[in-house]
Order: structure tokens, then C-alpha cells, then sequence
């Protein structure tokens, strides 16, 4: 959902107050649904509506999916639900929240031992629905566990899960996020992480937030298609979150306009990391586009490519804070700008540009990458909490245009 509206300065000082965000909903106060035998069937129907909540003849998600028919539309009534899960192995379904936010909270349930909701079907259409809590014997328990089809997920929320989102491996497998927060998510072994993509064939997130990992990434990929616009990866406050962004098999890597932040708790010194577990079987690109790079630890490295047969692109980034940018980085005539003695910290860092900087971005426009289509140039930016505004030009560079 884009908005307009919000002047420069009202856009960066909420994305500099991201870290006051008490949205989470937790898990207190969180009642328990009571279950009813099986319903009868319902009549196929490709049109049908679902109406699922308590005092509803279908009181749980999981009553609906046990009957819902291919191409049904399922609306939760908002509310908390505890440990209800559920597999859903329809050809195409819409699940959404209707009158508010749908909390489903695991309270030491998993479907099939793996996630509160496992989706094994076609096309899945999910929005306003929040999974918090998931926890299995693997240690790799998830909000969603996507195993096969392609979902588009809309204004939901993982919190305090192993994985907030993990998938399996077939290329087959889609998964594209909008407006979307991820934090708090990870065993704490380092093993498990805020979104935790296989080697499926195509992951796209925009207007998405990312923090807190516990000890592993905030968002692993090792799908042959990445696309990542205008969303806000930043461990925050305390965070021992791992790499912000990793790529650890390489594939195609589309980064545009992307606020990422490391802290200065954190578990390893590089921000993005790209290959360094072995190049697969794709086409291998990663392209930087006008993404602005904080780091608030002491030392560290913005960026960190495997050698290898990759085609690497970067331009117009702003880097902030100490450490290494990488040599990919390390070019202002591409437009990317490091300022290692910035003061990181500084509040809102956002609006600190150096003045060096200002209006010294490349022209960039569509260019063909690994046989992709792909626009550089942004024009819009994030905008605090999940939402993105209008950017007026890409004169400057980094994610958001300078006050």
C-alpha cells in the first residue's frame, strides 16, 4: 500500500524513530479458541466466502481448512488465536483478516511438527495475519512453512518464531511480501532466521520491515531471483542479529533502495554477504542500488562477495560509520559514497547526509541483468512502519532523499 502525502522531513524522521515501534502484539492476553467437531462440507463453490471465527459454524482457521474448496476466499474475524494450526493444500485460496488484525499464536502447537500454517498448494493470498511463537523439536519451527505454490503475503507480521517464514527448495516456489515486519525470530543458534529462503525461484519483498534477529540473519536468500525495494533491514537497539542480508549461494540479487543497519552487538562484522557458502547452478548478478548502509559497530565490512563468475553492479549507495566498504563498493565515480568518520549515531541519521554527497548520484534508468529487466532508478523510499512515499528524484544517493 503506497501512500502520498508526508513531507521530506516528516518521511525521514519516522524512518529515524523506527526503533520506538511497539507494534509487536505479543502474546499476552491471548485466548483460547475452543474447537468444534469437523463441519460438514461445504459445496464447491471457485466464488465461495468463508467466515471463520468464534460463534461461526467454522470457529478456528484450521475448521476452514479442512473444507475449503480451490479459489475460496477465507475471512478470519480479528482476534487471537491460540494454538490453532493447520495445513492448507488448496489449488488457490485467499485467506485475510477481516475487522482488525488476526494474531495466531502457536502456544506449543506446530501442523506436522513445522509451523503454524503449513502451505502446500497453488496460489495462496494472505493479509493481515500475524504468527508469533512457533517452537518444534527441530529447532526450526516457522510462522509459515511454504513447501510448494506461490504466496503473496500482505501486511503480516512473525514475531518470536525459530523461522519467521522458511520454504523448501523447489524452484517452482514463489514468495513475494509487501508491508510485512519480521523480528524476533531465531532459535539463537545461529541455524535459524527472521525469513529463511530456499533454493526456490523467485523472492521479492518491498515496504518491508526486518529486525532482530536472534543470532541469525535477518533475511537469508538462496532463491535464483531477489528482489528487494524500499523495505528496512535493521537489527536495532541491542540487536545480535548476523548478517543483515546474505545471499549465500549467489543467484540474481536486485537491492534498490533499501535502509540496512547493522548494530553495534551484533554477531558478524559484514552488513551484506553474497556466495561465501558456493555459487549454485543459477545465474549469479548482484546489483546495489542507492541503498543506505549504517554500521554502528566499531569495525566492520558493508559488503562481502565470494570470488567467482559474478556479475556485480553498484551505485549510487551511502555508506555511514566505520569499517570497510569492500572494494565493490569503494568507487565514488559509480556514485557510492563512504563516509567512515560519519557519526553513525547521530538522530535522525537519515537526514545527515554530508554535504559532499548531495546531489552527486549517477544517472541510472532499466537495465538488462542476467537476461532480467531491471529498474535502478527509485522512485519511492521507505517510509516507517511499512509504508513507502514518493521519492522526487535520485539526484542524491542512498535510500532516502536528503532533507
Amino acid at each position: 500500500m503506497h501512500r502520498a502525502g508526508p513531507s521530506r522531513r516528516e518521511a525521514l524522521v519516522g524512518l529515524a524513530a523506527w526503533a520506538g515501534s511497539a507494534a509487536w502484539g505479543g502474546s499476552a492476553g491471548l485466548a483460547t479458541v475452543a474447537r468444534a467437531a469437523p463441519p460438514t462440507r461445504l459445496p464447491a463453490d471457485p466464488a465461495e466466502v468463508l467466515r471463520v471465527g468464534p460463534g461461526r459454524a467454522l470457529p478456528t482457521p484450521s475448521a476452514a481448512a479442512r473444507v475449503a474448496q480451490a479459489g475460496a476466499v477465507v475471512e478470519i474475524d480479528a482476534g487471537n488465536y491460540k494454538g490453532d494450526v493447520a495445513v492448507w493444500t488448496q489449488p488457490a485460496l485467499t485467506l485475510r483478516a477481516v475487522g482488525g488484525p488476526v494474531r495466531l499464536h502457536a502456544a506449543g502447537r506446530a501442523a506436522e511438527g513445522k509451523a503454524i500454517w503449513v502451505l502446500r498448494g497453488g496460489r495462496f493470498d494472505i493479509e493481515g495475519i500475524a504468527f508469533h511463537g512457533t517452537r518444534v523439536a527441530a529447532r526450526n519451527g516457522a510462522g509459515i512453512r511454504l513447501e510448494q505454490g506461490q504466496a503473496r503475503l500482505r501486511h503480516c507480521r512473525f514475531i518470536d518464531n525459530e523461522n519467521g517464514i522458511l520454504t523448501s527448495n523447489f524452484r517452482s516456489v514463489t514468495l513475494d511480501l509487501a508491508h510485512c515486519e519480521f523480528g524476533l525470530n531465531g532459535h539463537g543458534d545461529g541455524q535459524s532466521h527472521n525469513l529463511y529462503a530456499g533454493a526456490i525461484g523467485r523472492l521479492t519483498a518491498s515496504a518491508c520491515w526486518f529486525h532482530h534477529a536472534r543470532s541469525g540473519h535477518l533475511l537469508k536468500s538462496r532463491a535464483a531471483y531477489n528482489e528487494l525495494r524500499c523495505n528496512l533491514l535493521a537489527d536495532g537497539d541491542g540487536g545480535r542479529a548476523s548478517y543483515e542480508l546474505e545471499f549465500p549461494s549467489g543467484g540474481v540479487a536486485v537491492v534498490v533502495g533499501n535502509v540496512l543497519e547493522q548494530a553495534a552487538t551484533t554477531q558478524n562484522p559484514h552488513l551484506v554477504s553474497y556466495g561465501v557458502e558456493g555459487l549454485g547452478d543459477t545465474a549469479h548478478a548482484l546489483v546495489l542500488a542507492h541503498n543506505t548502509l549504517v554500521n554502528r559497530r566499531a569495525s566492520g565490512m558493508f559488503l562481502r562477495v565470494s570470488p567467482g563468475r559474478v556479475l556485480l553492479r553498484t551505485a549510487n549507495n551511502l555508506l555511514l560509520g566505520p569499517g570497510s566498504p569492500g572494494p565493490q563498493l569503494d568507487d565514488r565515480a559509480l556514485g557510492n559514497w563512504t563516509f567512515a568518520a560519519q557519526d553513525a549515531q547521530a538522530a535522525p541519521w537519515a537526514q545527515a547526509m554530508p554535504a559532499a554527497a548531495r546531489g552527486r548520484a549517477v544517472a541510472l534508468g532499466d537495465e538488462t541483468v542476467a537476461g532480467y529487466a531491471v529498474l535502478l532508478r527509485p522512485d519511492r523510499q521507505y517510509l516507517h512502519p511499512l509504508q513507502t512515499m514518493a521519492r522526487a528524484d535520485a539526484s542524491d544517493p542512498g535510500a532516502v532523499q536528503a532533507a
